[in-house]
């Protein structure tokens, strides 16, 4: 019966992560793995507050945003399926230095984080692949540190979208001006002129709160080689 209820776990997670372990380190999780709906804007971790899970994200995205002392801030990094949320808690961490919130609403895996540290120090697949995904996150912040600094608001737009894109598996988003706009470190305005451009290109379709990719091929061939380097990265992890 538990193996059973193994196999039906696997076959309801698009977790990378979780459907890599071999079946007796996935069954010495299962007990733990709580089912949850993750909504739009819902926090998953905040600076200095006690990380008590770890979120294995499945159609959901999660956002790693970084924030000033006066509520500024940006988005540095993009969590979805290939990955997990609260890692720091495993490196010697009680809390995350970045906000964590849920930019696309859907199914995550939830653990207590005293189980999968039990895991964890097995050092066996589980460890192996969690620093990895490590470094393909930090990759991703330093990669996106300089698209910041060095590309246009309408490349790093193409960027974002083409990355969310990737781990949705979804051309339709659902984003706000506002979102977009505290993702981006821009004004409203200004990313509404992006996207519009974007749109006038024949790349996407656009109207407030919502953004249809219409030519995918056409987006990748638009964006810098940020994208290109952090996808590449992440497909040799998914082989």
């Amino acid at each position: 019966m538990h193996s059973q209820a193994s196999i039906q776990s696997r076959h309801s997670t698009k977790n990378l992560i979780l459907n890599a372990l071999p079946e007796e380190d996935f069954k010495r999780l299962l007990p733990n793995l709580e089912p949850v709906e993750l909504k739009l804007g819902q926090v998953l971790c905040r600076p200095e507050e006690l990380i008590n899970h770890i979120y294995f994200p499945n159609n959901s995205i999660v956002s790693v945003v970084a924030m000033t002392p006066e509520g500024q801030c940006t988005e540095v990094g993009v969590i979805g399926r290939e990955g997990i949320v609260g890692m720091d808690a495993l490196m010697g961490a009680d809390s995350a230095p970045n906000e964590n919130i849920v930019q696309q609403a859907g199914g995550a895996s939830r653990i207590n984080i005293n189980a999968i540290k039990t895991e964890f120090k097995r050092s066996g697949a589980l460890q192996d692949s969690l620093l990895l995904f490590t470094r393909l996150l930090m990759i991703q912040i330093s990669q996106t540190a300089l698209c910041n600094r060095l590309h246009s608001l309408e490349e790093r737009l193409t960027r974002w979208l083409l990355l969310c894109r990737d781990r949705s598996e979804n051309d339709e988003l659902q984003l706000t001006q506002e979102f977009l706009a505290s993702m981006l470190g821009a004004n409203r305005a200004t990313v509404t002129m992006s996207a519009i451009a974007l749109q006038s290109a024949g790349f996407i379709k656009y109207r407030r709160g919502h953004i249809t990719i219409i030519d995918h091929e056409g987006l990748k061939d638009f964006s810098c080689d940020c994208y290109g380097i952090v996808k590449r990265e992440y497909d040799r992890f998914k082989k």
